[in-house]
């Protein structure tokens, strides 16, 4: 019985792993080619705007990613009895820790920092032409720096606060899918057993 066990662990893991690795590519995809798309028809300050966007998105996901991992379950079980909106939610997403950080922190985090870097060259070129005086290279560190410092900068912030405030933290995140949810279908009720 345990070597079956073992074996369809390892088959789902497989699985898994191809999922995430296939998503991974479409969402990657789907993104560099929408920005590259949208950057062709925007000015810098637009640019700078996408830009910004798309870091914050990352550190979004990234505080979602760790509170979901460092969060305590027992809370949200209690609410759930008490049919609280969000709690079984929140259950579900602990009880696959390992798969939501997974999507948060690796597939949408590191979709968010190739994006930005692409969208930086961009910025880094409309700047060279409206300079043609400044050295490309310093243009292009300068603004490769700026992205690096927000996105490692914003993370560790995030990360900190997830590990202090996950269960709060998560809470929130979890009261804003059932509401989406609730609108995506209104005849579904989101507090019964998932």
């Amino acid at each position: 019985m345990g070597s079956k066990s073992k074996s369809n662990s390892k088959k789902s893991n497989t699985k898994w792993i191809l999922k995430i690795i296939c998503g991974s590519m479409i969402i990657c995809g789907s993104i560099s080619l929408l920005s590259d798309v949208l950057l062709k028809k925007v000015n810098i300050l637009v640019a700078f705007i996408i830009l910004i966007f798309i870091i914050f998105t990352g550190i979004i996901s990234d505080i979602i990613g760790v509170a979901v991992t460092a969060a305590n379950e027992i809370p949200f079980h209690a609410m759930a009895s008490k049919k609280v909106k969000g709690a079984k939610i929140a259950i579900k997403l602990i009880k696959n820790a390992d798969k939501t950080s997974s999507i948060c922190n690796d597939v949408v985090g590191d979709v968010c920092g190739i994006v930005s870097g692409s969208i930086g060259v961009y910025i880094a070129s409309k700047v060279h032409l409206l300079f043609p005086g400044l050295n490309t290279y310093v243009i292009n560190t300068l603004i490769g720096v700026v992205i690096g410092a927000f996105t490692i900068g914003g993370k560790s912030i995030g990360k900190n606060l997830a590990i202090n405030r996950s269960n709060e933290i998560l809470f929130k995140v979890c009261k804003i899918i059932y509401i989406f949810l609730k609108r995506i279908d209104k005849n579904v009720k989101y507090t019964r057993k998932l």
